[in-house]
């Protein structure tokens, strides 16, 4: 392999390569559709032979019609040429048991299959032989043709269900249908054999009368002997061909590998390991046979953005995004120098830093990248109901349960309309965010005009148990503004999207300070500036943020519904 000249970049080879899995999984989806008629077909059993024949009738205005042939067959010769293709391509096999599985039944297929092609459209193409589901049942009643065809029907479903699922993995609606899917995927095959069994009974006794052998074993439906000779030979050069091109992938692959050897290798530095690949591996593809762990969700397809890295150093001559990949790293708001390590294939030593770590889920990817950490201005608010320790002495445990939910109800109602969003219950207190999407001036008038439908609500909820024993309501609001990180905190069964950073930790010092200030709101001075409220309307309070070298610079307001006075415009 030749290096290219200098300045000039590789010309992307990525995004062919995904145009390749685009049409192999085209071609997929127009097979799968074929077996999944064709297994319903064979689930007719179940009620009749005649049901079969019936449905069969129809099967055929589909598919052997000119157009319905031509999308079949060229699907068929298309998805299984690139399913060889893919094999060459591939430079690795370390892989997932279920990639192992589906790549393992994709290579028996087209041996199994090439009987029942033969059988079937090669005969009718050459002798006009109309066959049905009479005559195929009588061939499979033999116990060896039976077995042949019942690995036929279980492989071909098996290998298309593992493709289905690949493709919808990383689609966000997948979890909610899986488990429908799944439940088609083990019943169909499952009717679809058990109609094939009850067919073959039901012809069993018809087996015995001659005459209605002789009509439906006719020439007119299965051949003469010399067309099943034909037919024997057409069949064997055909297995001989299909063993010939594999050997002959397997042969190039091997060419492939010691040309790339004799070319030599380059380096690939890691924060945490160097390791050596020959030139022509994509850098996941290094990653994974030198055993080195790198995130790839999709299997290393390019159809999500796991196996993400940042170049270091020099980037001039590395080989171009595709526009596939870019578009990928466009909606990761990619930063320049980042790429695919499953797209890029490098030709010089690189100096590499992985962006995710290596073991990662789908659930992680379906997080999107702001749900993976990322730094936002955000306005953050505290809320507590004061005094529900108190309360709870003085009632029944699910008395006090339903009271503070009346309140967490109320205040959350109000800080939905005023644009924020509740983010997480802290016992008898809500944390609320305002302005992830919004500019930081939108975002802290937003969290002082919640301070102030806070108060309404409130209001409300006292008023509606103003005829109990219960004591008025009453709350604190802690609120600032800042940069935030943003994104899922938690271990892998239970993360939970939220903030963290300093402004929290003032916004929650803040709410704690409204007892000693006898205020019912503090805000941050930043949020005070922000929100465009008068130098002079709020008393101004120099506090210490407690775990925070300095003080802090806030505002108070005794009431939060004088707030509501004091804004620019309605909220």
């Amino acid at each position: 392999m030749t290096s290219p000249a200098p300045g000039k970049p590789l010309r992307p080879t990525a995004g062919r390569a995904i145009g390749v899995r685009r049409l192999r999984l085209a071609c997929g989806l127009v097979l799968f559709a074929y077996v999944t008629l064709h297994y319903l077909n064979h689930a007719l059993g179940n009620l009749s032979v005649e049901a079969m024949e019936t449905g069969l009738a129809v099967q055929k205005l589909i598919w052997q019609s000119a157009a319905g042939a031509l999308l079949l067959y060229a699907a068929l010769v298309t998805h299984m040429g690139l399913g060889f293709w893919a094999l060459y391509q591939r430079r690795q096999f370390r892989m997932t048991r279920l990639e192992a599985t589906q790549l393992a039944l994709g290579l028996t297929i087209p041996f199994l299959l090439t009987d029942h092609v033969v059988g079937a459209r090669v005969a009718l193409s050459l002798f006009g032989a109309d066959k049905g589901y009479a005559q195929e049942l009588v061939k499979f009643a033999s116990p060896i043709a039976g077995w042949l065809q019942a690995t036929l029907l279980l492989v071909v479903w098996i290998h298309g269900c593992i493709g289905i699922h690949f493709w919808l993995a990383l689609k966000p609606f997948y979890p909610r249908i899986r488990n429908v899917l799944l439940s088609g995927a083990v019943l169909l095959p499952t009717l679809a054999l058990l109609g094939f069994l009850q067919g073959e009974r039901q012809i069993s006794p018809l087996l015995a009368d001659p005459t209605w052998r002789a009509r439906i074993l006719s020439p007119a439906h299965v051949g003469t002997a010399a067309d099943g000779a034909l037919l024997l030979a057409v069949r064997t050069d055909t297995l001989i061909g299909l063993a010939g091109v594999l050997a002959g992938v397997l042969l190039v692959r091997a060419l492939r590998r010691w040309r790339e050897r004799r070319v030599g290798s380059i380096r690939l530095t890691f924060p945490d390991r160097t390791i050596r690949a020959r030139r022509g591996l994509s850098v996941l593809e290094a990653s994974l046979i030198t055993g080195a762990p790198l995130a790839h969700v999709c299997g290393g397809r390019g159809r999500c953005s796991t196996c993400r890295i940042r170049v270091l150093g020099d980037r001039g001559d590395l080989p171009a995004a595709s526009e596939a990949e870019q578009t990928v790293l466009d909606r990761v708001r990619a930063e320049a120098g980042v790429r695919l390590a499953c797209q890029l294939r490098p030709t010089r030593d690189l100096a590499l830093l992985p962006l995710l770590p290596p073991h990662v889920s789908i659930a992680d990817v379906r997080r999107g990248p702001a749900r993976s950490g990322e730094e936002r201005y955000a306005a953050v608010m505290f809320v507590d109901m004061r005094g529900s320790t108190r309360l709870a002495e003085k009632r029944l445990p699910y008395d006090t349960v339903f009271l503070i939910n009346q309140f967490l109800n109320a205040v959350s109602s109000a800080v939905i309309e005023a644009g924020g969003q509740p983010n997480q219950v802290l016992g008898d207190g809500l944390l609320a965010v305002f302005g992830l999407e919004q500019p930081p001036d939108e975002a802290c008038r937003a969290a002082i005009a919640a301070c102030a439908r806070i108060a309404g609500a409130v209001d409300r909820l006292n008023d509606a148990l103003a005829h109990g024993p219960v004591e008025p309501i009453r709350f604190g609001v802690g609120v600032n503004a800042g940069l935030v990180i943003a994104g899922e905190i938690g271990y892998e069964r239970h993360a939970q999207f939220t903030v963290i950073g300093d402004t929290v930790n003032v916004a929650a010092r803040l709410q704690d300070l409204t007892k000693r200030l006898a205020c019912e709101v503090l805000m941050s001075e930043e949020v005070y500036r922000r929100a465009a409220l008068a130098a002079l309307d709020l008393p101004a309070h120099e506090v210490d943020a407690r775990g925070r070298t300095g003080t802090v610079m806030a505002r108070s307001a005794k009431k939060a519904s004088d707030l509501a006075g004091l804004m620019p415009a309605a909220i």
